[in-house]
């Protein structure tokens, strides 16, 4: 079976409207992946950057797939989170990234988004807090009906991988 080695960080993000920001972040993959070792899934801890807008993470990310084939290659999807001074959580982004399919290190910048809401969903938003969240995270990454959502952009998640392939050759792809 062809390998797949996925190493490196969650490094942090910025161009949110706040700080004290956090990250769950999983990886999708399709039904012919295995995952021999590592966590397909995770949370980062809270940042609260004392200068700039920029939250660092450094989250480690190490996976191990085995495959037969190409179908269904990794993605990774993100939800951002803003903590506020009582403890409460509220989503401010989404966002996924293909896993690159070269070997080599890789710099990557995830743009994120959110749902938009209604005017009464907004206008509660600001006086409550909360807001529209996707019923299906699924949406994050198959795009089936993600066109049909109103959204407005977020901040960006920046990632640094490195990606080690192992006996694709093996199955016509060329490394």
């Amino acid at each position: 079976m062809a390998e797949l080695h996925i190493l490196g960080q969650i490094v942090g993000a910025s161009g949110f409207p706040q700080n004290s920001l956090f990250c769950k972040w999983g990886v999708h993959t399709g039904g012919g992946w295995r995952l021999l070792s590592g966590l397909k899934e995770g949370q980062t801890q809270v940042d609260i950057p004392q200068t700039g807008d920029m939250a660092y993470w450094s989250h480690p990310i190490d996976l191990h797939y085995a495959t037969r084939g190409l179908q269904g290659w990794p993605k990774l999807h993100l939800q951002v989170w803003h903590q506020d001074s009582f403890g409460r959580c509220q989503l401010y982004g989404y966002g996924y990234s293909h896993i690159p399919s070269s070997p080599g290190h890789h710099r990557i910048s995830c743009v994120t988004w959110r749902p938009l809401g209604s005017w009464q969903e907004q206008l509660a938003e600001k006086f409550v807090g909360g807001g529209p969240q996707l019923r299906n995270p699924d949406l994050i990454y198959t795009g089936a009906d993600r066109c049909r959502l109103h959204t407005v952009a977020m901040g960006t998640v920046e990632l640094e991988l490195a990606i080690i392939m192992r006996y694709f050759d093996n199955f016509g792809v060329e490394c």
